[in-house]
């Protein structure tokens, strides 16, 4: 079969079962895509910032208008509740809206005092295409909280997703084309696994496109940073995760042992930003524990379009494997299965909620990012202790502490290097707020100011009187 004869096929995790086939683009179908993009970048970036912003504001009420058709189909390719994937749509609406209601002031010339002799002033100016190459665990909302900001700022959009959410990407650019977003300004490039990496260079290299952004695995994120960095282009990058779950001695334990189950089960698991490591307190280590294990023991797996479902299959049984291999390497290298630990047998890809105990670092349900359903939980026997535990890891992307004094859960995260800190509360990402990671979890942000500013030209001016 030649490379513009394949397709890409999408299956259902719940049951194993094809969805749908997708052309693959061939090369000239990809220069006609950047072509597009290319010459819709020149007239989009001239659009008024109030024009852009009354569009984001469509694109959020088409968001709402699709809810439901989105959400099935998110869940459809890749598994998580029904639930869960409507939040995705939702949590994209309201993005959409603040970037639409902030647009203004966002891109508002900042004047600068330098004296009696000149007016000095910066602009924030897009810098033309952009390419996206993006996961499968958050079909909408990860895209999502790229390209609004980019769009809002007047660039335009090359989306690469991930094969098995092909049509979760063209349906995000054709509700951009609902709300009224000119053709060209997002377009998606089907291409197939095995020719990623070598597209992605070509593009990145191509004085076309301005600056690359990638969530995704650290192997792929040093691949596109180094070729970012070769052609000189602004790039960011958001990778693994192995956030620390932090529990001291004066916790309110069930509210922490509660939020932990969300934590870690929300997705099946399946997120950077999901808490994997939880660090109790010893004084309070038997009750957390107890009251953690209720939690998981009363979660329903199963078909992710019933209602009362919280944890779906995982999104492909690659992922499940390599979940299995870390459960039976951590059990072999000393750590107790408590909860869980196998495949569930049946149609479809799914994994028992699992809980470990763990010493510390040495055993792979704490060392590796583990993306699945399986928490590991460690004592820490003060709080220099479970610093200590909480940064030995080569991620950084967040923290959660839960204690009852703030300044004691500020000071313990002040040890622990990450890009976010949620004290008494589940890390996730807020368009109000930066998000992003440190060390192998990647650098530069997404959302709120400096998610837009991030992929545009700040730009001086100085006219002298």
């Amino acid at each position: 079969m030649s490379i513009d004869e394949t397709v890409i096929e999408t299956v259902n995790p719940a049951t194993g079962e094809a969805l749908a086939s997708y052309p693959v683009m061939d090369d000239a179908a990809i220069e006609d895509v950047l072509t597009e993009v290319t010459e819709a970048g020149r007239t989009w970036a001239a659009v008024g910032v109030a024009d852009r912003s009354a569009l984001l504001a469509r694109v959020a009420d088409t968001l709402d208008a699709q809810r439901d058709s989105v959400a099935a189909l998110i869940t459809s390719e890749m598994g998580k509740p029904l639930r869960e994937a409507r939040g995705e749509v939702d949590k994209s609406a309201s993005t959409a809206r603040w970037y639409a209601e902030n647009l203004q002031r966002l891109l508002a010339p900042k004047p600068v005092d330098v004296g009696d002799t000149a007016n000095a002033w910066v602009t924030r100016e897009p810098i033309g295409p952009v390419l996206a190459i993006m996961p499968w665990n958050f079909p909408l909302w990860q895209v999502m909280r790229f390209v609004l900001p980019a769009v809002g700022a007047g660039n335009t959009v090359l989306l690469k997703h991930s094969p098995n959410v092909t049509g979760s990407a063209l349906a995000i650019e054709s509700l951009l084309l609902d709300a009224g977003v000119p053709q060209g300004v997002l377009r998606v490039l089907v291409v197939d696994e095995a020719r990623v990496a070598g597209v992605s260079q070509r593009l990145i290299a191509d004085p076309r496109v301005a600056g690359v952004t990638l969530t995704g695995s650290n192997r792929a994120g040093a691949a596109v940073g180094a070729a970012a960095g070769r052609a000189v282009k602004p790039s960011v990058l958001e990778l693994g995760g192995s956030d620390a779950f932090v529990v001291l001695s004066d916790a309110d334990v069930a509210a922490a042992a509660d939020a932990a189950v969300r934590a870690r089960f929300h997705n099946a698991g399946q997120s950077c930003v999901c808490a994997k490591r939880f660090v109790v307190a010893a004084d309070v280590a038997d009750a957390f524990l107890e009251r953690f294990l209720l939690g998981v023991s009363a979660l329903q797996v199963g078909d992710p379009t019933d209602e009362s479902v919280d944890v779906g299959p995982m999104a492909r049984d690659d992922l499940r494997t390599a979940i299995q291999r870390q459960v039976d390497e951590s059990v072999a290298a000393g750590a107790r299965l408590v909860a869980g630990g196998s495949t569930i047998e049946g149609d479809g890809w799914f994994f028992e909620p699992t809980v470990l105990t763990v010493d510390g670092p040495g055993v792979p349900a704490f060392d590796e990012e583990t993306f699945g359903p399986l928490a590991a939980v460690v004592v820490a026997k003060d709080d220099d202790d479970a610093a200590r535990l909480a940064g030995a890891t080569a991620y950084g992307l967040g923290l959660s502490v839960w204690s009852a004094s703030t300044e004691r859960a500020v000071e313990l995260a002040a040890r622990v290097t990450t890009g976010a800190v949620f004290i008494n509360s589940v890390v996730a990402s807020d368009v109000r707020v930066p998000f992003g990671g440190t060390k192998q979890s990647g650098y530069g942000r997404e959302l709120s100011a400096e998610g837009m500013y991030a992929f545009m030209n700040q730009r001086t001016y100085w006219a002298a009187i």
